[in-house]
This record gives C-alpha cells, sequence and structure tokens, in this order.
C-alpha cells in the first residue's frame, strides 16, 4: 500500500501547488495552459486509443456503457457533491465537480494504474505506481491551475481505487488478462479525448456518464473471446 499511498500525497501536493501557483498567473497565461492540458489530453486520448486496437469492444462498451451512465445520471449526481464543498453558486459547484470528475479519470483510467495496483499487490512492486506518482504529481498541478480545487478532491479517491486495486490484486489478476487491461485503456482513452474537448471548451460533454464502459470493456472482451474463430 506504500505506492498507493505515495500517488495520493502527489496528487495532494500538486494540487496545493496548483492552486498557489493560479493566484499568481496572468488571465491569458491562465487560458493559454488550460488549452494546453486540453490539447494534451485528446492526444494522450488519441493515442490511448489507437494503442488499445480493439475497436470492436470499444464501440460496445461506449454506446452501452454512456446509455446506462445517462440512465443513471452519474454526471448529475457527481454535480451535486459540489454542494457539499463549495457554496458560492451554482458555476462555482459545477467547476468543482468538473474538477473532480476529470482528475479522477486522468489519475485512474489507464494501464499504469491497473497494472502498478496489481503489481504492488502481487510482488510487492510499487516502481511503477512510483512513476506514475511522478506524472500525477506534474499533472495535479496543472489540472489545478485551469479546473480548481475540485482536483484536490481526487486525492480521495485514488486512495480508495488504488487501494482497492492492490488489496485485490490477487482475486483480480487472473481475472484482468492483458487483452482485458488493453480494453480498459481504450475506454479510459476515449474520456480523455472527451476530457481534453471539454478543458478546450469545444463542446461539454457529461463524461461522467461514460464511467460504466469501463466495467463494460473487460466484459465484453471476455465475451468476443467465447465466439468461434473467424466469427
Amino acid at each position: 500500500m506504500f505506492g498507493v499511498i505515495v500517488n495520493t500525497y502527489t496528487v495532494i501536493l500538486g494540487s496545493a501547488a496548483g492552486l498557489l501557483f493560479k493566484r499568481g498567473i496572468p488571465p491569458r497565461i491562465s487560458q493559454t495552459i488550460i488549452f494546453s492540458i486540453g490539447l494534451c489530453s485528446a492526444v494522450i486520448g488519441v493515442r490511448g486509443c489507437v494503442e488499445s486496437g480493439g475497436s470492436l469492444v470499444l464501440v460496445l462498451s461506449l454506446v452501452t456503457g454512456t446509455a446506462m451512465g445517462a440512465d443513471l445520471d452519474i454526471q448529475g449526481k457527481l454535480s451535486h457533491l459540489g454542494e457539499m464543498f463549495g457554496k458560492e453558486g451554482e458555476n462555482a459547484q459545477v467547476f468543482l465537480s468538473e474538477g473532480f470528475v476529470s482528475a479522477c479519470l486522468m489519475f485512474c483510467v489507464g494501464a499504469m494504474t491497473i497494472t502498478g495496483a496489481l503489481n504492488a499487490g502481487l510482488n510487492h512492486d510499487n516502481s511503477m505506481l512510483y512513476t506514475k506518482s511522478l506524472m500525477d504529481l506534474i499533472c495535479s498541478c496543472m489540472l489545478t491551475v485551469s479546473l480548481g480545487r475540485g482536483v484536490l478532491l481526487s486525492s480521495g479517491f485514488v486512495l480508495v481505487y488504488e487501494g482497492a486495486l492492490v488489496l485485490l490484486a490477487g482475486t483480480l489478476a487472473p481475472v484482468l488478462t492483458g487483452p482485458m487491461v488493453a480494453e480498459i485503456t481504450g475506454v479510459g482513452s476515449a474520456f480523455i479525448i472527451a476530457l481534453g474537448l471539454n478543458v478546450m471548451d469545444f463542446e461539454k460533454l457529461h463524461v461522467a456518464n461514460f464511467l460504466p464502459a469501463v466495467l463494460l470493456a473487460p466484459f465484453f472482451c471476455w465475451a468476443i473471446s467465447l465466439l468461434p474463430a473467424g466469427f
């Protein structure tokens, strides 16, 4: 669990640094930073989708998962969390929830998170989580500059999510095969593309409603593997 704790603290430190830097950055520079972060997120997302290679699972997971997320109104429920932490008005609450959701997806969806946590749980090898922690330190700082203190709240989600993967590593490792992790990464990368578009203010997408797709990706990967060869 030490690697998870380190990762959690790096998100807290990066977010705190971002809040401090944000006060001294002129609006014209902060807007440029926001656009740059959005552009980088979109590029990272496209690369992840291409590397996953499973277009059928990606389509099935996104279509089915997004429909489920919209029906459950996950985005709306997460937006209400802003009311617990921010009382400055509706826009501030929405902004807070956007920062929280965006950071949670950025830090927790990807092969490094899953593989690193499984390695820590099974082999007591935290090296990948340490590498991820350094990346998250920088990313959390930059995200906080653009999206505010909602990013800081994501540290709790990182602790719970990665901690659960470490504790359940013995159970999950035989189930989460290499292709399944690749498909989860591909679906998560599609989220990151949507996040990038949101940050650049091209289109406001309810990205949180996509979350069930991550859970469906391993299922569709397993189901397709049962089909006869050449089907």
